[in-house]
């Protein structure tokens, strides 16, 4: 690679933007400590609460998507929960962690019931592990909605606000609340978490799907003792759902910190990401059906898309491509400023200028 592909995001140095976002990539120590030596920036650990013992997973409890012909896994559905590893497990966990890799990034994701009190402790208890910043999950898509968590919490912006002042106010550490995509307009969520006091904001979480309909069987997938739940949708498939709700997110919010996730399986599809306003970017799906060598190819890919728009560091390509978002009435007007250029070259005056633009504005109009 030619370049350095660090970036310091709310004061927190990425030795490069790539981390394994929250899920069974970063499901204990050991994995994350193999994410560490084979070379990602960072790492978000699976979410995990204060009481394991109400998590209780099934099996199976993923189903792919494939392509008609590839046979390409184009995307991809989860049933599975939060963490159900013991809370002192975590701790332990992350203590460690940080004292063995001090200088990489270990973003703790956590998530509780929808009780001051238990956020609070929970941020107290985690902080004093060492790790580096939070992850406030308002947006598991399945299974904990029915106790109040995760997206029944992201879903209602007057909540996340709420919760993510309540971090607020005893985190010493940078905060990002994850964004559900389950939603009509997520920029008004977006908006609350960051009134309630988030130094950034990641998104998306997965979308609430039904993968498919085994028709042997007329089951739902994945099936468990022949009935299933909708599930958490990722992959390729929901890449373009994620970038246009970064874009939408960062376009609302000028400057905010964005940690953008979505089907991201290579350093160009990330670098999209970025240009769009993210500033880290996480992969899940991709690390668990590639493996954690994927960070080799991310790394060279989004070093040749700076190298081949003359990009000194990441921070130069975030954000690049906001401004070419606009309304339709201006495309429109744009069209038809190009089509009256073509037809009278550059050396009229302004009335007739002015006036073969209105004639082709019209005929766009009516077209």
């Amino acid at each position: 690679m030619a370049r350095d592909l660090s970036i310091v995001v709310n004061g927190i140095r990425f030795e490069n933007p790539f981390l394994p976002g929250s899920g069974p990539p970063g499901t204990n120590a050991r994995v994350i400590a193999k994410s560490y030596d084979l070379g990602w920036g960072g790492m978000v650990c699976k979410t995990f609460s204060m009481d394991a013992s109400k998590v209780v997973n099934t099996s199976p409890r993923y189903a792919k998507l494939r392509g008609r012909e590839s046979n390409e896994v184009i995307g991809f559905e989860n049933i599975e929960l939060i963490s159900d590893r013991p809370f002192e497990h975590w701790l332990d966990d992350c203590r460690q962690l940080k004292k063995n890799y001090p200088g990489k990034v270990l973003v703790a994701s956590i998530m509780e019931e929808y009780t001051k009190e238990r956020w609070q402790e929970i941020t107290r208890l985690v902080q004093e592990t060492g790790v580096d910043a939070f992850e406030l999950n308002l947006s598991c898509p399945h299974g904990l909605p029915e106790r109040k968590m995760g997206m029944a919490m992201g879903e209602d912006p007057s909540i996340v606000e709420e919760v993510t002042r309540w971090v607020r106010e005893v985190s010493r550490i940078p905060v990002w609340a994850k964004m559900t995509p389950n939603v009509g307009h997520p920029t008004e969520p977006a908006a609350a978490a960051l009134r309630g006091g988030a130094d950034g904001l990641s998104l998306i979480n997965t979308i609430l799907s039904v993968v498919g309909i085994d028709l042997k069987t007329l089951r739902p997938q994945p099936t468990v003792e022949g009935h299933a739940v909708p599930g958490g949708y990722s992959g390729p498939a929901v890449r373009p759902i994620a970038l246009r709700q970064v874009m939408e997110v960062a376009r609302a919010n000028p400057g905010v910190t964005i940690s953008g996730m979505g089907g991201v399986e290579t350093g160009y599809d990330a670098a999209q990401f970025i240009a769009l306003g993210a500033s880290t970017v996480q992969v899940c799906t991709g690390a668990m059906l590639r493996g954690y060598e994927l960070i080799t190819e991310l790394c060279e890919g989004l070093d040749k898309v700076l190298t081949d728009h003359g990009m000194a560091n990441v921070r130069e390509l975030v954000g690049k491509s906001l401004p070419y978002f606009t309304t339709h009435a201006d495309l429109v007007a744009r069209q038809a400023a190009a089509k009256a250029a073509a037809k009278l070259g550059s050396g009229r005056d302004a009335t007739t200028w002015n006036g073969a633009i209105a004639t082709e504005t019209a005929a766009l109009t009516n077209e």
